[in-house]
């Protein structure tokens, strides 16, 4: 059987612990789509982490992680975060990573800085870690396979035909040095020497898996409203967010995913530039971004202090139906024992017509957040196990969220660590 774990929103919404929970049950966690331009934060018996490309369950031994072929794969920060965790007294994890995966390249990352330079004040706020670039590369068919690595005649050529059209970028457009065929070569050849003992025919694998019964887990990056096709274009991420797209990006049959956590915050946070209705700003949410999160609101690849909102139940109804949701994590809520009341985003007032359906970009930039403001419960929920013993006004918040959105609210988190969690 498979589960995804997904986003319902911008990203940031705890996807890291919610899967790293949920690995304890499971056989093969597989990362499936994007690179190492964000980040999953954990908090477990071994300390804090920060993950980029590694699957959420590499800390338990039982586990075998995977990276997928729709995976943006930058080699060398691959391999530096393996090394990091083995450091810190975490077991070698077992890996394997996709013959059909993608790498990242070093000039991927440059070509994503000089972008942004060029772009100025109208840039996408990207992390400039080369996603663009790369997945424009892929779908331009000039991207390196990691099954190419093992013809190094074809390689070659492959390379100097490469370095000839970005070449004319570099030196007309962006006026910087140009690509030396040469030293991408050896680039590639390094990667090579990295990736040999981990190389798999993953979708092979995977179908065995089913086919003896394991449980796989799909653990997916950022949220539905960075969805190239269904989010808040064109401030959205390069490959799909969506749990739908785990079929492709791991390579196994999409009827086989039967159940689909969509992890959902208690009050938003977004990085990067684009809408963000019920977005907050000053004190507010200074104070919020402070308390949030496991340690602030900051992105976990970045550093870059998250905007702040309160929920947004259009937002995240949306994200929920996109992802096919079968159950929602609800993640965070800790957070907001210290508020008096709480604003819930239930409507948007666009042109002066209210709707609670979610529009495309165009229409979005002109919406205005129409408010509900619930009773806060004042006081630390940290350490409860039960939902029966969360304060009142607590649970109407929860059931108050539940019925806005329209999916059940299946998982509670209460705190950063890995135990704190309340089945419901």
């Amino acid at each position: 059987m498979i589960k995804a774990v997904v986003g319902a929103n911008w990203g940031d919404e705890g996807k890291g612990k919610i899967t790293d929970m949920l690995a304890k049950e499971a056989d093969i966690i597989v990362r499936f789509q994007g690179g190492a331009n964000a980040g999953h934060t954990i908090v477990n018996d071994y300390g804090k982490f920060a993950l980029h490309t590694l699957p959420s369950g590499v800390f338990y031994n039982h586990t075998t992680s995977v990276i997928g072929n729709g995976v943006a794969l930058n080699v060398p920060l691959v391999f530096k975060e393996i090394q990091d965790i083995v450091s810190k007294g975490v077991p070698t994890p077992k890996i394997l990573i996709s013959d059909r995966a993608q790498m990242v390249m070093s000039y991927h990352i440059l070509f994503d800085q000089y972008e942004e330079e060029r772009l100025g004040g109208k840039s996408f706020g990207s992390t400039k870690s080369g996603i663009a670039p790369f997945y424009s590369d892929k779908f331009a068919k000039i991207g390196f396979q990691v099954s190419e690595l093992f013809d190094e005649e074809a390689l070659k050529e492959k390379v100097a035909g490469i370095c000839e059209k970005k070449n004319i970028m570099l030196e007309h457009l962006y006026h910087k040095p140009l690509l030396k065929p040469e030293e991408i070569f050896e680039e590639l050849m390094s990667y090579k020497k990295m990736l040999e003992p981990y190389v798999c025919d993953v979708s092979l694998f995977l179908w065995n898996a089913l086919k003896e019964g394991k449980e796989i887990l799909l653990e997916g990056q950022l949220g539905s409203l960075k969805d190239p096709d269904h989010g808040i274009y064109p401030m959205v991420t390069s490959s799909s967010t969506l749990a739908g797209y785990g079929a492709v990006g791991a390579g196994v049959p999409p009827y086989e995913i039967k159940k689909i956590i969509t992890v959902c915050k208690a009050y938003s946070s977004a990085v990067g530039a684009g809408a963000f209705v019920s977005e907050i700003f000053g004190d507010e949410a200074d104070e919020l971004r402070r308390r949030g999160g496991d340690g602030g609101e900051f992105g976990a690849t970045t550093g870059r202090p998250r905007r702040m909102g309160w929920f947004d139940a259009v937002a995240s109804k949306y994200g929920c139906r996109m992802q096919g949701t079968t159950d929602v994590a609800f993640t965070v809520l800790d957070v907001l024992g210290y508020l008096d009341e709480i604003p819930v985003c239930v409507g948007y007032d666009i042109d002066g017509e209210v709707t609670t359906d979610f529009p495309t970009t165009t229409l979005l930039e002109k919406a205005k957040p129409v408010y509900e403001t619930l009773p806060g419960w004042k006081c630390d929920i940290r350490g409860i196990k039960k939902y029966e013993d969360l304060p009142e006004n607590c649970r109407k918040y929860i059931e108050f969220v539940e019925e806005k959105i329209g999916f059940p609210i299946t998982m509670i988190s209460n705190g950063p660590g890995r135990d704190d969690i309340i089945y419901r």
